[in-house]
Protein backbone atom coordinates (compact mmCIF):
# COMPACT_ATOMS: atom_id res chain seq x y z
CA UNK A 1 0.00 0.00 0.00
CA UNK A 2 1.33 3.62 -1.05
CA UNK A 3 0.15 6.21 1.38
CA UNK A 4 0.09 9.97 0.22
CA UNK A 5 -0.29 12.99 1.64
CA UNK A 6 -1.32 16.55 0.56
CA UNK A 7 -1.29 19.43 3.38
CA UNK A 8 -1.40 22.94 2.69
CA UNK A 9 0.41 23.91 6.36
CA UNK A 10 0.01 28.07 6.20
CA UNK A 11 3.45 28.40 7.19
CA UNK A 12 5.51 25.52 8.21
CA UNK A 13 6.54 27.00 11.41
CA UNK A 14 3.25 27.75 12.61
CA UNK A 15 2.42 24.04 11.69
CA UNK A 16 5.09 22.45 13.13
CA UNK A 17 4.48 24.79 16.14
CA UNK A 18 1.02 23.22 16.49
CA UNK A 19 2.28 19.32 16.29
CA UNK A 20 2.64 18.71 12.09
CA UNK A 21 5.79 16.51 12.18
CA UNK A 22 5.00 14.35 15.17
CA UNK A 23 1.19 13.51 13.56
CA UNK A 24 3.60 13.26 10.13
CA UNK A 25 5.81 10.49 12.04
CA UNK A 26 2.64 8.33 13.45
CA UNK A 27 0.62 8.60 10.58
CA UNK A 28 3.49 6.88 8.14
CA UNK A 29 2.70 8.27 4.65
CA UNK A 30 5.26 7.61 2.35
CA UNK A 31 4.99 11.05 0.53
CA UNK A 32 3.49 14.02 1.70
CA UNK A 33 2.95 16.48 -0.26
CA UNK A 34 2.98 20.19 1.40
CA UNK A 35 1.83 23.58 -0.01
CA UNK A 36 2.10 27.08 1.23
CA UNK A 37 5.12 26.57 3.75
CA UNK A 38 5.93 30.31 3.73
CA UNK A 39 9.87 29.74 4.53
CA UNK A 40 13.17 30.55 2.70
CA UNK A 41 15.89 27.69 3.15
CA UNK A 42 17.51 29.30 6.20
CA UNK A 43 14.29 29.27 8.16
CA UNK A 44 13.78 25.49 7.91
CA UNK A 45 15.21 23.69 10.99
CA UNK A 46 16.81 20.17 10.31
CA UNK A 47 14.06 17.86 11.18
CA UNK A 48 11.87 20.32 8.64
CA UNK A 49 14.08 19.69 6.35
CA UNK A 50 14.57 16.04 6.31
CA UNK A 51 12.39 14.25 9.13
CA UNK A 52 13.61 10.84 10.49
CA UNK A 53 13.03 7.99 8.01
CA UNK A 54 12.29 10.88 5.14
CA UNK A 55 13.98 12.96 2.25
CA UNK A 56 12.57 16.23 1.59
CA UNK A 57 13.19 18.87 -1.65
CA UNK A 58 11.33 22.35 -1.60
CA UNK A 59 10.44 24.97 -3.99
CA UNK A 60 10.71 28.25 -2.24
CA UNK A 61 9.11 31.12 -3.44
CA UNK A 62 11.48 34.64 -3.78
CA UNK A 63 9.68 36.40 -1.68
CA UNK A 64 9.77 36.00 1.84
CA UNK A 65 7.13 34.39 3.53
CA UNK A 66 5.15 33.55 0.36
CA UNK A 67 4.10 30.39 -1.11
CA UNK A 68 6.47 27.68 -1.35
CA UNK A 69 6.08 23.98 -1.66
CA UNK A 70 7.85 20.93 -0.40
CA UNK A 71 7.63 17.01 -1.25
CA UNK A 72 9.00 14.68 1.55
CA UNK A 73 9.56 10.70 0.81
CA UNK A 74 10.77 7.36 2.28
CA UNK A 75 12.23 6.62 -1.01
CA UNK A 76 14.88 8.41 -2.30
CA UNK A 77 13.38 9.50 -5.34
CA UNK A 78 15.67 9.06 -8.85
CA UNK A 79 14.90 12.49 -10.13
CA UNK A 80 13.66 15.81 -8.96
CA UNK A 81 12.55 18.53 -10.72
CA UNK A 82 12.05 22.01 -9.56
CA UNK A 83 9.51 24.52 -11.05
CA UNK A 84 7.28 23.74 -14.54
CA UNK A 85 9.34 26.15 -16.65
CA UNK A 86 7.31 29.41 -16.63
CA UNK A 87 9.36 31.78 -14.63
CA UNK A 88 6.44 34.17 -13.25
CA UNK A 89 5.49 31.47 -11.39
CA UNK A 90 8.66 29.16 -10.71
CA UNK A 91 9.47 32.35 -8.97
CA UNK A 92 6.80 31.95 -6.37
CA UNK A 93 7.67 28.66 -5.65
CA UNK A 94 4.58 26.28 -6.62
CA UNK A 95 6.17 23.36 -8.25
CA UNK A 96 7.97 20.12 -6.83
CA UNK A 97 7.37 17.05 -8.90
CA UNK A 98 9.74 13.27 -7.61
CA UNK A 99 10.19 10.75 -9.76
CA UNK A 100 10.69 6.96 -8.43
CA UNK A 101 11.43 4.57 -11.11
CA UNK A 102 11.44 1.18 -10.55
CA UNK A 103 12.14 -2.16 -12.55
CA UNK A 104 8.23 -2.45 -12.46
CA UNK A 105 6.72 0.98 -12.25
CA UNK A 106 7.29 4.89 -12.98
CA UNK A 107 5.85 7.07 -11.07
CA UNK A 108 5.79 10.70 -10.45
CA UNK A 109 4.58 12.51 -7.71
CA UNK A 110 4.29 16.53 -7.75
CA UNK A 111 3.11 19.00 -5.04
CA UNK A 112 1.49 21.99 -6.48
CA UNK A 113 -0.04 25.36 -5.14
CA UNK A 114 -1.90 27.12 -7.69
CA UNK A 115 -2.47 31.10 -7.08
CA UNK A 116 -5.59 32.70 -4.95
CA UNK A 117 -7.34 35.10 -6.75
CA UNK A 118 -9.55 36.37 -2.96
CA UNK A 119 -7.07 39.20 -2.49
CA UNK A 120 -8.46 41.09 -6.21
CA UNK A 121 -8.44 41.13 -9.06
CA UNK A 122 -4.81 41.37 -10.03
CA UNK A 123 -3.84 38.07 -8.21
CA UNK A 124 -6.96 36.84 -10.13
CA UNK A 125 -5.48 37.74 -13.22
CA UNK A 126 -2.66 35.66 -12.72
CA UNK A 127 -4.24 32.33 -11.11
CA UNK A 128 -6.18 32.49 -15.11
CA UNK A 129 -2.72 32.96 -16.53
CA UNK A 130 -1.41 29.98 -14.16
CA UNK A 131 -4.16 28.03 -15.61
CA UNK A 132 -3.47 28.79 -18.99
CA UNK A 133 0.23 27.70 -19.11
CA UNK A 134 -0.75 24.25 -16.43
CA UNK A 135 -3.18 23.18 -18.95
CA UNK A 136 -0.19 22.34 -21.78
CA UNK A 137 1.69 20.92 -18.83
CA UNK A 138 -1.06 18.60 -17.43
CA UNK A 139 -1.26 17.63 -21.00
CA UNK A 140 2.32 16.50 -21.37
CA UNK A 141 2.23 14.70 -18.30
CA UNK A 142 -0.63 12.96 -18.84
CA UNK A 143 1.25 11.74 -22.29
CA UNK A 144 4.38 11.03 -20.62
CA UNK A 145 3.90 7.09 -20.40
CA UNK A 146 3.96 7.00 -16.39
CA UNK A 147 1.78 7.19 -13.45
CA UNK A 148 1.29 10.08 -11.81
CA UNK A 149 -0.12 11.86 -8.60
CA UNK A 150 -0.61 15.53 -8.24
CA UNK A 151 -1.26 16.71 -5.12
CA UNK A 152 -1.88 20.46 -3.53
CA UNK A 153 -3.90 23.14 -2.88
CA UNK A 154 -5.77 24.12 -6.45
CA UNK A 155 -7.69 26.63 -4.97
CA UNK A 156 -10.59 25.66 -7.18
CA UNK A 157 -13.93 24.38 -5.51
CA UNK A 158 -14.74 22.10 -8.79
CA UNK A 159 -19.04 21.63 -8.14
CA UNK A 160 -21.53 22.49 -5.74
CA UNK A 161 -20.98 19.18 -3.20
CA UNK A 162 -17.80 20.85 -2.99
CA UNK A 163 -18.36 24.27 -0.77
CA UNK A 164 -20.94 24.49 2.07
CA UNK A 165 -22.25 27.96 1.06
CA UNK A 166 -21.82 27.45 -3.05
CA UNK A 167 -24.68 29.90 -3.79
CA UNK A 168 -23.49 33.23 -2.26
CA UNK A 169 -19.54 32.14 -4.04
CA UNK A 170 -20.51 31.70 -7.34
CA UNK A 171 -18.87 35.22 -8.67
CA UNK A 172 -16.30 34.46 -5.72
CA UNK A 173 -12.84 33.55 -6.78
CA UNK A 174 -12.39 29.31 -6.24
CA UNK A 175 -16.21 29.00 -7.43
CA UNK A 176 -15.99 31.18 -10.68
CA UNK A 177 -17.44 29.45 -14.05
CA UNK A 178 -14.80 30.17 -15.88
CA UNK A 179 -12.29 27.89 -13.00
CA UNK A 180 -14.58 25.35 -12.53
CA UNK A 181 -14.44 24.53 -16.41
CA UNK A 182 -11.02 24.35 -16.33
CA UNK A 183 -10.71 21.96 -14.20
CA UNK A 184 -14.00 20.02 -15.61
CA UNK A 185 -11.67 20.08 -19.24
CA UNK A 186 -8.59 18.46 -17.04
CA UNK A 187 -10.86 15.56 -15.98
CA UNK A 188 -12.54 15.38 -19.09
CA UNK A 189 -10.94 16.15 -21.88
CA UNK A 190 -7.76 15.11 -20.64
CA UNK A 191 -8.98 12.52 -18.49
CA UNK A 192 -7.29 13.40 -15.14
CA UNK A 193 -9.13 11.47 -11.96
CA UNK A 194 -10.45 13.56 -9.13
CA UNK A 195 -9.37 10.53 -7.22
CA UNK A 196 -11.29 11.48 -3.84
CA UNK A 197 -14.18 11.52 -5.54
CA UNK A 198 -14.02 8.35 -7.00
CA UNK A 199 -13.75 6.90 -3.80
CA UNK A 200 -16.60 9.28 -1.72
CA UNK A 201 -19.17 10.93 -2.93
CA UNK A 202 -20.49 12.20 -0.34
CA UNK A 203 -21.28 15.95 0.37
CA UNK A 204 -19.77 17.95 3.42
CA UNK A 205 -16.08 16.40 2.83
CA UNK A 206 -14.11 19.74 2.83
CA UNK A 207 -10.53 20.98 3.03
CA UNK A 208 -10.46 24.37 4.00
CA UNK A 209 -12.29 26.69 6.54
CA UNK A 210 -11.99 29.97 6.89
CA UNK A 211 -10.68 31.40 9.87
CA UNK A 212 -13.25 33.78 10.44
CA UNK A 213 -16.66 33.39 12.46
CA UNK A 214 -17.63 29.91 13.01
CA UNK A 215 -16.59 28.13 9.72
CA UNK A 216 -14.41 24.82 11.11
CA UNK A 217 -16.59 24.58 14.04
CA UNK A 218 -19.97 24.51 11.68
CA UNK A 219 -17.45 23.18 9.11
CA UNK A 220 -18.83 25.95 6.46
CA UNK A 221 -15.91 24.70 4.15
CA UNK A 222 -14.11 24.06 0.73
CA UNK A 223 -12.69 21.27 -0.96
CA UNK A 224 -9.58 22.64 -2.41
CA UNK A 225 -7.14 20.45 -1.69
CA UNK A 226 -7.12 17.02 -4.44
CA UNK A 227 -5.14 14.14 -5.21
CA UNK A 228 -5.38 14.57 -9.33
CA UNK A 229 -4.19 11.74 -10.93
CA UNK A 230 -3.53 9.24 -14.08
CA UNK A 231 -5.97 7.03 -14.63
CA UNK A 232 -4.09 3.31 -13.79
CA UNK A 233 -2.57 4.99 -10.55
CA UNK A 234 -6.33 6.31 -9.39
CA UNK A 235 -8.02 2.94 -10.09
CA UNK A 236 -5.92 1.34 -6.97
CA UNK A 237 -7.22 3.85 -4.57
CA UNK A 238 -8.45 2.21 -1.63
CA UNK A 239 -9.13 4.60 0.81
CA UNK A 240 -9.42 8.02 1.39
CA UNK A 241 -9.27 10.27 4.69
CA UNK A 242 -9.65 13.99 5.42
CA UNK A 243 -7.99 14.11 9.10
CA UNK A 244 -9.57 16.72 10.84
CA UNK A 245 -8.70 15.13 15.05
CA UNK A 246 -5.95 18.06 15.05
CA UNK A 247 -5.46 21.34 13.66
CA UNK A 248 -2.14 21.90 12.42
CA UNK A 249 -3.35 25.19 9.45
CA UNK A 250 -6.87 26.21 7.83
CA UNK A 251 -6.36 22.76 5.67
CA UNK A 252 -6.91 19.73 6.86
CA UNK A 253 -4.56 16.10 5.51
CA UNK A 254 -5.68 15.06 3.00
CA UNK A 255 -4.71 11.53 2.62
CA UNK A 256 -4.92 8.65 0.12
CA UNK A 257 -4.12 5.08 0.40
CA UNK A 258 -2.91 3.35 -2.59
CA UNK A 259 -2.81 -0.65 -3.89
CA UNK A 260 0.50 0.21 -5.47
CA UNK A 261 3.73 -0.92 -5.04
CA UNK A 262 7.09 0.91 -6.50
Amino acid sequence: MLRIVSLNLNGIRSAERKGFLPWMAKHKPDMLCVQEIKAQHADMTAEMLAPAGYHGHFHYAEKKGYSGVGLYSRQKPSAVQIGFGVKEFDDEGRYVRADFDTSSNKLSVISVYLPSGSSGDERQQAKFRFMEKFYPHLKKLKAGGREVVVCGDWNIAHKEIDLKNWRGNRKNSGFLPEEREWLTNVFDELQWVDVFRRIDDRPEQYTWWSNRGQAYAKNVGWRIDYHIATPGIAATAKRVAIYKDEKFSDHAPLTIDYDYTL
